[in-house]
């Protein structure tokens, strides 16, 4: 394997177990909070279209956003087509985002703060060099 993915993935399951427990105070996971970010950057969107904006399977986002639904996150209203629904976030999730985004930015600072700002360039440089 090469050692530049083992680093990669080994990193990411780190970030994503640590971001995991940060957001338990907000009784949230990292693959939900990545939704509702989607939404409050995006707006209202689709099914497909967050599936396919975060690159993941289909039915994991039917079921995340069931979910986040059931907790009051998120609602789906009709969109022009009956057949599909349009997720957006509910008031509830408007209003409690601002302290969310507070502890993920304090997050993000903890894990790349021993990082320069061109370290940090380097880096999303060198990530968008790969392919994908």
């Amino acid at each position: 394997m090469n050692p530049v993915f083992h680093a990669l993935f080994q990193k990411s399951r780190y970030l994503t177990n640590c971001l995991n427990e940060v957001l338990k105070q907000h009784q949230l996971y990292s693959s939900q909070w990545t939704i509702l970010y989607c939404l409050h950057t995006h707006g209202p969107m689709t099914l497909t279209q967050i599936w396919k904006y975060l690159n993941v399977e289909a039915p994991s986002i039917t079921r995340a956003i069931s979910r986040l639904e059931t907790l009051g996150w998120v609602e789906r209203v009709d969109g022009e087509d009956k057949r599909e629904k349009i997720v957006t976030l509910s008031a509830m999730a408007e209003e409690q985002l601002p302290k969310i985004t507070e502890t993920i930015l304090a997050f993000e600072e903890e894990m790349v703060g021993s990082l320069t700002v061109e370290e940090q360039s380097q880096f999303i440089n060198l990530l968008q060099k790969m392919k994908g």
